[in-house]
């Protein structure tokens, strides 16, 4: 449909008669005078109705007009700073396109569960505006640092035949006459994209069908997987730090308007720069035991584990060499000690814990193999991945980062079910 004005480009017509179309977020009435909120998907401007400039339709107009009706709105654009997004439409017709009668999420205050029971209208709310906007902030400057760091975008399947991280929390599937799983990660074929391409990253949704309903989550989730041929743990480590710091920069720098309307303290943000402190997993396990922390030295890190190791922490810090043993079957040992991994996982501050997790991978065929079957896995499913280490095996090294908990940490949430437009939670399924 041809013509009319968005609310973004308003600056480029002050003193011009415009056109908007867009819905009806909000309005009052105090006299002779309207004031419509309206809001289009690229911003929300105020038009002033006066009864006096306009003919009865556009009254009628105004008068009928309810929460979300969706509305052509005719007028002329001045500056006005006091107005939101600094620009204010003296309206000279209003036209009704359809009503919304009845809307659902009202002004007043409304519980959790019946917001994501309306999670497909809650998405219209200018918080959930916002925090969406910043995550496509986010996901554009995800593809456009590797891009501009010679990765090839290579996809990974959905479908997989075998487990990546562990065989206890997949989602399994009839595949014709065969068992499939929903993926937990892109990771095993990146690695084999890394062999062909030598820096090859996926991007997309992965699913855990972990039982649990902690506030970091979902089991539907959108990670980024970069893997590097010829890099090594400290190799990884740099990239990983250079690569998150980058994408705060890029949000603190053009979402400004979003972080403030979420009222987010960007003061610890801003600090997220190079190089990150790195925490060794022994020196990390006696600071929780000094603490008091309900934590055994060998055990991975739970979420109140995490903000100990992090609560005096202004920057994003690195935790390396992990146990072997609870680690996937694909990290390399450590030369030095084969008890642990040449593993790492970065934890962001203020409580949000891990947002990256990587390490170098094995590369010796013999080591794998045995790492495979002490695992009790299925050498056939792995056969293909062993291929890899036949032929040209390279030390390498790669990462998976979490859109979401990346999100909620930047965006300063209380939890990830507000990271995603539609988020899958043990109970939720569904809109």
């Amino acid at each position: 449909m041809a013509g009319g004005t968005y609310i973004e480009d308003l600056g480029r017509h002050v003193g011009e008669t415009v056109t908007l179309r867009g819905w009806l977020y909000n309005s009052r009435h105090s006299g002779k005078l309207y004031f419509l909120l309206v809001r289009d998907g690229t911003g929300t401007v105020q038009g002033v109705v006066s009864r006096k400039d306009v003919d009865d339709a556009t009254w009628q107009a105004c008068e009928a007009a309810t929460q979300e009706a969706a509305l052509v709105m005719t007028g002329s654009v001045r500056a006005d700073e006091r107005a939101p997004g600094g620009f204010e439409l003296t309206v000279s017709e209003v036209r009704i396109v359809s009503l919304a009668v009845d809307y659902p999420i009202t002004p007043k205050e409304h519980g959790t569960d019946f917001l994501m029971d309306h999670r497909h209208l809650w998405l219209r709310s200018s918080r959930q505006h916002a925090i969406l906007r910043v995550r496509h902030e986010l996901v554009s400057g995800i593809r456009d640092f590797l891009n501009g760091h010679g990765f090839t975008l290579v996809d990974a399947p959905i479908f997989t035949p075998n487990a990546c991280e562990g065989t206890s929390n997949l989602f399994e599937t009839d595949y014709f006459d065969e068992k499939a799983y929903l993926t937990q990660s892109g990771q095993l074929y990146m690695e084999a994209g890394a062999m062909a391409f030598g820096r090859a990253y996926c991007f997309g949704p992965t699913f855990r069908a972990e039982k649990s309903k902690t506030r970091r989550h979902l089991t539907e989730f959108w990670m980024v997987e970069p893997e590097v041929a010829w890099a090594d743990l400290d190799d990884n480590m740099r990239l990983i730090e250079e690569f998150v710091s980058a994408l705060v920069g890029r949000v603190l720098d053009r979402r400004k308007e979003e972080l403030k309307r979420l009222e987010r303290d960007t003061t610890l943000l801003e600090k997220a720069v190079p190089p990150f402190p790195r925490v060794h997993y022994d020196e990390a396990a006696a600071s929780l035991l000094a603490a008091g922390a309900d934590f055994q030295y060998g055990g991975d890190f739970g979420g109140t584990d995490e903000t100990i190791l992090t609560e005096s922490q202004e920057k994003p810090i690195f935790v390396h060499r992990f146990p072997a043993a609870i680690k996937a079957f694909y990290m390399k040992g450590d030369p030095l000690n084969p008890a642990l991994s040449l593993s790492c996982d970065l934890l962001a501050p203020e409580g949000y814990g891990e947002i990256v997790g990587g390490g170098e991978r094995e590369d010796s065929l013999d080591i794998l193999l045995d790492k495979i079957r002490e695992h009790g896995l299925p050498e056939s499913a792995f056969s293909w991945y062993l291929d890899l280490r036949r032929y040209g095996s390279v030390p390498h090294s790669g990462f998976g980062l979490g859109v979401e908990r990346t999100l909620a940490w930047i965006c300063g949430l209380p939890h990830v079910r507000e990271t995603i437009p539609f988020p899958r939670m043990l109970s939720r399924l569904s809109p």
